[in-house]
């Protein structure tokens, strides 16, 4: 039953980040992609405050160790500090599409860092499967690539998209290192907003920007968007990742949080009015076939 609530999770976690990735490309677009991470983060911090009242009756966690502070601190600072801030980048020069598709190196990202530092085994078959998710993001990314003029921005983005899957898979793992099997995956997440808020604000104060952040706000459609962003995003998103990898084995709900890219496609097309080759679709299946492998076979 805990596995089922698990990828139950994990699903409800690739929803949230197709719609949140959607609310952010316009966000970052209209209000600047440094403005959107730190003001979000603000917003998804005072969210989870009030759900963590609701229900644990106080707005902070109250059993926070040493051991949670850096792990779960570390996690935010690599994950949404840094990972993030990559990722809106490519949200501006790649649209939400693509920047999601390359999110699907996650999975990869974690099963290699896992065989390098952890010990864990590399089978044959993982080795397969990464290559089949990669050639399905090459085929993507190629072929977008040469319809692109702009392909000095285009390489930027993919570079960003890159540095932002790689921060998400660290992030994870330092996260489940710091859960262990009975923390509160709520209170976990407050601690890594929290840490990755403090520190974005305070490199903000220390450059002089945070009138200016401020300033931006006063485009309401752009703050409209970052509002859904960061309650589809590091709110309701991360907390339900968090669930996740909880209840199930880390594998298991990389797969189903890799779904974004096929949730996009129809979704790119109707908002953004993108047009979709039949060569990117079937592109993005593989790839998104080739995360499942890894942990399926």
């Amino acid at each position: 039953m805990s596995n089922f609530f698990g990828e139950f999770a994990a699903l409800g976690t690739a929803l949230c980040w197709s719609f949140g990735s959607i609310f952010f490309t316009i966000s970052s677009r209209r209000l600047g992609y440094s403005v959107v991470n730190r003001v979000r983060l603000a917003l998804a911090l005072l969210l989870l405050m009030a759900a963590h009242f609701i229900i644990y009756g106080s707005f902070v966690p109250l059993d926070v160790t040493g051991y949670h502070w850096f792990w779960f601190g570390l996690s935010g600072i690599i994950g949404f500090a840094i990972g993030d801030m990559l990722l809106f980048r490519a949200f501006v020069l790649l649209g939400a599409r693509v920047s999601m598709l390359l999110m699907a190196l996650v999975p990869v990202f974690g099963t290699i860092i896992a065989w390098l530092f952890l010990g864990e085994l590399l089978q044959l078959s993982e080795v397969v499967a990464i290559t089949i998710t990669i050639s399905g993001i090459a085929w993507v990314i190629t072929e977008r690539k040469n319809q692109n003029r702009r392909k000095d921005h285009y390489m930027s983005g993919i570079l960003c998209g890159i540095g932002g899957a790689m921060g998400q898979a660290l992030g994870l793992i330092l996260s489940k290192k710091g859960l262990g099997s009975d923390y509160s995956a709520l209170s976990a997440n407050i601690v890594r907003v929290f840490v990755a808020t403090s520190v974005l604000w305070f490199i903000t104060l220390l450059r002089g920007r945070i009138p200016e952040t401020f300033n931006k706000l006063r485009d309401t459609k752009g703050t409209a968007a970052l509002g859904g962003g960061a309650f589809c995003g590091p709110f309701l998103g991360v907390w339900l990742s968090l669930v996740a990898v909880q209840y199930t084995y880390v594998g298991i709900a990389s797969t189903l949080m890799a779904m974004p890219p096929i949730f996009l496609i129809p979704l790119s097309h109707w908002i953004f009015k993108e047009r979709i080759s039949l060569g990117a679709i079937l592109g993005t299946v593989v790839a998104v076939f080739g995360v499942a492998l890894i942990f399926l076979l």
